[in-house]
């Protein structure tokens, strides 16, 4: 998927105070390539991340990924094209702790009333890939840090997404599994996922 940002801000109001943390940022990532964005805490790299999925709204500027503005899509259809597009990596997990390792990664499918064997074989799928399949029936909370990163990887797969955007994926990852993750995103790459 191409992906096109014009002038891009992003503007927080914090108390009285305006944070500006994107000024005008443009640039493109090709379809089917594999990109990073490095920069120093607190430059802006989740927020723009964000945008890209569609999890916030630009102040101004805009973001167009193959073709559709999504920086201007109501939530509704927001929420459709981070369903069906996008594969979201969260900097903190954000999975959901009274859950189950399978019930966190099949959740992005549940509004598809997909058939429960198709569902159970799409996760069984990605938890071998990222062998956490022994784990799933352990709650999220009672994971290690590197057990909840490999469970979000998985849930955020789940759908086949041929958009992949991961804040910091393999910060709690040790340097194995960081290697094979990366690795997987050059594997998905090749597959022509952006």
């Amino acid at each position: 998927m191409h992906i096109h940002i014009q002038d891009l801000h992003k503007k927080y109001q914090r108390g009285d105070t305006e944070l500006e943390v994107l000024r005008g940022i443009s640039c493109e990532f090709t379809a089917g390539s594999f990109n990073f964005i490095l920069g120093p805490s607190g430059s802006g790299k989740s927020t723009l991340l964000s945008l890209i999925a569609s999890l916030q709204k630009p102040s101004s500027g805009e973001v167009i990924v193959a073709n559709e503005r999504v920086s201007m899509l109501p939530e509704d259809f927001a929420a459709l094209y981070r369903r069906h597009k996008v594969g979201f990596v969260f900097q903190k997990f954000n999975l959901i702790p009274t859950l189950t390792v399978l019930e966190n990664i099949v959740t992005p499918l549940m509004p598809e009333k997909i058939d429960e064997k198709e569902l159970l074989a799409k996760a069984h799928k990605v938890m071998d890939t990222f062998n956490i399949v022994h784990k799933a029936k352990d709650l999220a909370k009672n994971l290690s840090g590197g057990e909840q990163q490999r469970t979000a990887i998985a849930r955020a797969l789940v759908n086949d997404p041929p958009l992949v955007v991961a804040d910091e994926p393999t910060a709690n990852l040790d340097e194995k599994l960081s290697t094979d993750f990366l690795a997987f995103l050059e594997r998905i790459k090749r597959d022509g996922k952006t």
